[in-house]
């Protein structure tokens, strides 16, 4: 069976079980010929719409709406890892403590498309007028085909192109580990006004189509990733050699580390709690016309399988 998965993100550290479940074997031990291809942001839910995927990762699954207004004609099969992955990041000399919104007044920072809208969201549960207390900006070549973002932006950060950015935790450790930023917001640890940490999670999707016409597929890289998971979760060092195969040889060294410290979010599930605050979060920012009910948002057929 062959799966096309597009990804728009692929030195992540929140879509990483799937990855592990492809260069560990587990897609093929189920069955599956899988090739995950990185595309632009959002791209991998155009990719969705369009047919030129069958299913994507992602790490903010709100995103299918993008594409699929109202979650109609596209589930989520599976979380890849819980909460809203995504840190702010600010330059290291910066005076500011942890947890401190106000300490990024007057500054410049980036976000990519789709993220920037949870930091706005953010901002302003803290008070903060993102279009008048800071500048957003997008940075030059950031939607390039080949780019992963948080690993990009911490390279502006550290040739003081920003004075930070908000992007996945691959993005916080490259710039920690060369002493160019820091953490000023980690929301899956509660840094987070407003409960940030349930506007999304990071998972994987795929038409009604295709679960209708490849029930078997989609069952099949759902086991593989939950095996993944489990693998990370028992092992993480595990995580090194798969990025040794995945990544550049400087993010390949950094992987361990941060599956490390992000073992406790790889879990399958999907909770009802996590949709309705997901689905209100989308609402927040257009993205949803109304609430919708659980089983129209999630393929609750594969939930069984979250279990292992």
């Amino acid at each position: 069976m062959q799966l096309r998965i597009a990804a728009v993100d692929l030195v992540s550290n929140t879509c990483f079980p799937a990855l592990a479940a492809d260069e560990l074997g587990f897609f093929k031990e189920e069955g599956l010929d899988a090739r995950i291809e990185l595309v632009p942001m959002l791209g991998a839910t155009r990719a969705l719409r369009n047919g030129s995927a069958d299913a994507m990762i992602a790490g903010s699954v709100h995103d299918v709406l993008t594409e699929f207004p109202n979650w109609k004609g596209a589930k989520i099969v599976v979380a890849l890892s819980q909460g809203t992955p995504w840190l702010l990041v600010v330059r290291a000399d910066l005076q500011a403590r942890r947890g401190d919104l106000n300490a990024i007044k007057g500054l410049q920072l980036t976000a990519a498309h789709g993220p920037d809208l949870a930091l706005k969201q953010m901002l302003i549960g803290a008070g903060i007028d993102p279009s008048r207390d800071l500048e957003i900006i997008e940075l030059p070549g950031a939607k390039s085909r080949d780019v992963s973002f948080g690993v990009f932006a911490a390279r502006a950060l550290e040739a003081g192109e920003i004075d930070g950015f908000w992007a996945n935790a691959m993005g916080g450790e490259t710039a920690v580990s060369r002493g160019v930023g820091k953490i000023l917001v980690d929301v899956r640890r509660g840094d987070d006004p407003d409960e940030v940490r349930y506007f999304t999670f990071a998972g994987m999707a795929t038409t009604d189509d295709f679960i209708q016409r490849k029930p078997q597929a989609v069952a099949a890289a759902v086991r593989a990733i939950v095996k993944a998971q489990k693998t990370l979760r028992a092992d993480p060092s595990v995580a090194r050699e798969v990025g040794k195969r995945k990544f550049s040889q400087d993010a390949a060294e950094l992987i361990s580390r941060v599956v490390a410290r992000d073992v406790e979010f790889y879990d399958p599930g999907i909770s009802e709690n996590a949709i309705e605050k997901m689905n209100r979060f989308a609402q927040s920012v257009g993205h949803l016309s109304r609430l919708v009910a659980y089983d129209q948002v999630v393929a609750t057929r594969f939930r069984d399988l979250w279990l292992g």
